[in-house]
C-alpha cells in the first residue's frame, strides 16, 4: 500500500496526515484557528490535533484505532487481536499472557467513535446554533484538522504497515463507501473520483497481502474504472492509474494468464508513455516507462517472442541511460542503476523475473 493519501496532491508524507491545508488560518482568541462567528468542535481524545496523538482508543502495536478489541490476562492491557497475538509477553508492562479475551465494550466504543466522529460529512454544519451575546456562531462538528476520509486512510496506512490488514481494510471500506455517497450526491467530479481511485487500490493492495487475488483484482479494476475517467493530464491520477493497471497485471502474471498480464502492462506502459510526453522533465516517469518496457518485454520472452523481448529491453535501457540526473538526486539514482543492472541480465538470456521490479 503506498503512503500516498489520495486527499493531497502529490505530496508524500510520514506519521502526519498528508491532507494538504490550502489556506492557512489565524490563530484567535476563540482557539487555534478558529473563524470568526465558527466554533470549532474540539475531540476530547486528541483526534484534531496536529500532531495527531495516540488516544485511549488506540492500539500502540499498530498505532491505529482499536480492531477486534482483546484484552490480556492478566495485565489487563487492550490491543487490536492481530497486533497482540504475534507477542507472548504484553508490549506495556512485560508481564507473561496468559490468554487473550475480546473486549466487545470497548470495540464497540471505538466503532460507536468512528461513526460519530470520524464519518462525520464534508463542512455540514449542525442545524442547531449557539447564541453568545448578540451574536449567532454555528457550531461544526467535524474533525477540526482532518477530513473523515484522510482520517480514515491514515489509519488504515498505520494498520497496513503493521500486517493487520483486516483492520485496514476495514477503515478503507468504511472511506470508500462515504465517497460513493457523495459521488451519487455530487456527480462523478475530478476529486471524489480521484480519491475513491486510490482508495480502491488500497483495498487492492489489502486483499493481495491476504491472498485473496480475485477480491485484489476486482478492486484494483474498479480503481481503474473511476481513475480513467479522469483527465490524463493530472499527473498523479496517471501514475495511481499506471500502478493499478501494473498490478492486475502482476496477478494475472502469477495466476500463468500471460496474455491477460501483457495486456494490462501495455495498458500501463501506454498511460506512462503519455505521462512522460506531457511532463518530460519529471525524471522519474522515465524510470516508470523503462519498469512498464521491461515488464511487457519479459512477458514477451514468456511468450516466445523472443525478438520482441530483446527489442523492449534495449528500448528500457536508452530510456534510462540519456536519462541525466542531478547528483543530489541520491534516490532516484539508486533506482535507475538498480533498474538497468536487470535490464542488461536480459541481454541476451536470463529471462525476468517480475517481482524484482518496482510497480
Amino acid at each position: 500500500m503506498s503512503s500516498l493519501c489520495p486527499f493531497a496532491n502529490v505530496h508524500r508524507a510520514g506519521e502526519r496526515c498528508p491532507r494538504k491545508i490550502e489556506e492557512k488560518e489565524e490563530k484567535s482568541d476563540s482557539g487555534y484557528g478558529a473563524k470568526k462567528g465558527v466554533v470549532p468542535a474540539k475531540c476530547p481524545f486528541g483526534y484534531d490535533s496536529h500532531t495527531f496523538k495516540l488516544g485511549p482508543l488506540s492500539c500502540v502495536i499498530c498505532q491505529a484505532l482499536l480492531f477486534e478489541s482483546t484484552t490480556c490476562v492478566p495485565c489487563s492491557h487492550k490491543f487490536c487481536k492481530v497486533c497482540i497475538s504475534r507477542f507472548n509477553d504484553c508490549p506495556l508492562c512485560g508481564a507473561d499472557i496468559q490468554k487473550l479475551e475480546p473486549d466487545a465494550d470497548l470495540q464497540s466504543m471505538v466503532d460507536r467513535f468512528i461513526e460519530g466522529h470520524a464519518r462525520i460529512k464534508r463542512s455540514q454544519l449542525d442545524k442547531d446554533e449557539i447564541h453568545a451575546g448578540d451574536e449567532k456562531k454555528k457550531v461544526i462538528y467535524e474533525d477540526f484538522s482532518l477530513e473523515r476520509g484522510a482520517f480514515l486512510v491514515q489509519h488504515a496506512m498505520r494498520a497496513f504497515r503493521a500486517q493487520n490488514f483486516d483492520s485496514a481494510k476495514a477503515r478503507l471500506i468504511i472511506c470508500a463507501e462515504d465517497i460513493k455517497e457523495q459521488l451519487d450526491k455530487q456527480g462523478n467530479t475530478a476529486e471524489l473520483c480521484s480519491q475513491l481511485g486510490a482508495v480502491l487500490g488500497m483495498l487492492g493492495d489489502c486483499c493481495r497481502a491476504t491472498g485473496d487475488s480475485n477480491s485484489a483484482v476486482s478492486y484494483f479494476e474498479e480503481s481503474v474504472k473511476f481513475l480513467s475517467k479522469l483527465p490524463s493530464r493530472d499527473l498523479e491520477v496517471s501514475h495511481t492509474l499506471s500502478v493499478s493497471l501494473n498490478k492486475i497485471g502482476d496477478l494475472k502474471y502469477y495466476d500463468a494468464d500471460l496474455e491477460s498480464a501483457r495486456l494490462f502492462y501495455s495498458q500501463s506502459l501506454d498511460v506512462r508513455r503519455s505521462t512522460l510526453k506531457q511532463y518530460p522533465d519529471i525524471k522519474s516517469q522515465a524510470l516508470d516507462v523503462a519498469v512498464s518496457l521491461a515488464k511487457v518485454a519479459d512477458i514477451d520472452r514468456n511468450l516466445g517472442n523472443e525478438k520482441a523481448a530483446i527489442e523492449g529491453f534495449e528500448e528500457a535501457i536508452k530510456c534510462l541511460e540519456s536519462l541525466n540526473l542531478d547528483p543530489v538526486e541520491v534516490s532516484l539514482e539508486q533506482r535507475r542503476k538498480s533498474v538497468l543492472e536487470f535490464l542488461g541480465s536480459q541481454l541476451p538470456e536470463q529471462p525476468g523475473l517480475l517481482p524484482t521490479l518496482s510497480t
